[in-house]
């Protein structure tokens, strides 16, 4: 009876490892998504576990750094949706397709920078991820992913929903759409900034942040003077219009205006109308962000003042290794780019 409640025990502790590294790797699925542009532009990345990923117009590569101080390099060729699908060159559809790739692509970067960064022995260098043998299986990874979708849906809609309705049962200006909306909304975006506050303190996506203001610092060296080495990019500043916080949280905003056109009352018909939304939502946010950086004027400031702010949280000051590593990303893909007769110019 002893050994029985013994092996009881044991299998208790390896269900709550297990549980606890779901809960972890679900952090930096939800926090990926915050380290990565979302506009068509010249050169942009993303912070990887460990690393950065960059990627020029028609190529991409992942930096990490290994247990042993060395730097393991990826990298392969890129095509956009839209020079592959001429019909996704349309508004609404160029932005879910050009998101879609971003996440697809971010979350094979930090899969590869998961396995890499606990590697001693990995290969320096390789064409593709995909050569890799994965250690990371895919029913772990999509597992993690649902999980990460199911965690979205109800911490930022279901829970927001449910909050604002049963404020509206208790306070009549609640029931008008306007307000209903509105406080919908604030009680989303007040979720999204204590959810990063607290994420924040792990010592672990602190580590993440530092190699995301290495990528904004190296990707501001390139595309203020050309230039990619330690001292350009130290001089640089770690914040950048052009970053993932600013683009979710414009996608908060534009979900309060839209959700207001929902033809339904009951708490499941908003439920399932918000959850139908997103894509147009994503959309809408892409095309908004797309206009807004190419006026460069108020309405861009506005849009990427926001994101700025919250980059305080989002990004760290990275040190002289890490920078290294980014600068390491770029200089490959750029490598990529220029192999297939791309030329990079600097604005």
């Amino acid at each position: 009876m002893h050994g029985v409640g013994h092996n009881h025990k044991m299998t208790a502790r390896r269900l709550t490892r297990t549980i606890i590294e779901g809960l972890r790797q679900t952090a930096k699925l939800t926090v990926v998504p915050l380290a990565q542009g979302t506009e068509e532009v010249l050169v942009g990345g993303q912070a990887v576990i460990e690393g950065v990923m960059m990627r020029s117009p028609h190529s991409y590569a992942v930096a990490v750094r290994k247990p042993n101080g060395s730097i393991a390099v990826v990298q392969s060729f890129l095509e956009r949706p839209s020079e592959k699908y001429p019909w996704l060159r349309y508004p609404i559809l160029r932005g879910l397709a050009t998101l879609g790739q971003a996440l697809a692509l971010g979350i094979r970067a930090l899969r590869y920078s998961a396995r890499t960064a606990m590697e001693e022995g990995a290969p320096s260098s390789s064409k593709d991820v995909a050569e890799k043998k994965p250690d990371i299986s895919n029913w772990l990874l999509a597992l993690n992913i649902l999980f990460s979708l199911v965690f979205f849906i109800a911490f930022y809609k279901f829970l927001p929903l449910y909050l604002a309705t049963r404020l509206q049962a208790h306070y009549a200006i609640v029931r008008n759409l306007l307000v209903f909306n509105f406080v919908d909304g604030i009680i989303r975006i007040t979720l999204f900034l204590g959810f990063l506050v607290l994420i924040a303190q792990s010592k672990e996506i602190k580590r993440v942040f530092e190699y995301h203001g290495a990528e904004h610092k190296v990707v501001w060296a390139f595309e203020r003077s050309g230039r990619l080495d330690l001292a350009a990019a130290r001089a640089c500043t770690r914040f950048h219009p052009r970053c993932g916080t600013s683009f979710l949280l414009v996608v908060m905003v534009i979900a309060m205006l839209l959700y207001m056109l929902l033809p339904f009352h009951s708490f499941v018909g908003k439920f399932i109308g918000r959850i139908l939304l997103l894509p147009l939502i994503a959309g809408v946010s892409f095309e908004f962000i797309r206009f807004a950086a190419k006026s460069r004027g108020i309405l861009w400031q506005w849009a990427s003042r926001p994101g700025l702010w919250l980059q305080r949280i989002t990004t760290r000051e990275p040190d002289d290794s890490q920078l290294e590593t980014a600068i390491r990303a770029l200089d490959a893909a750029m490598e990529l780019e220029r192999s297939r007769g791309g030329e990079l110019v600097v604005a």
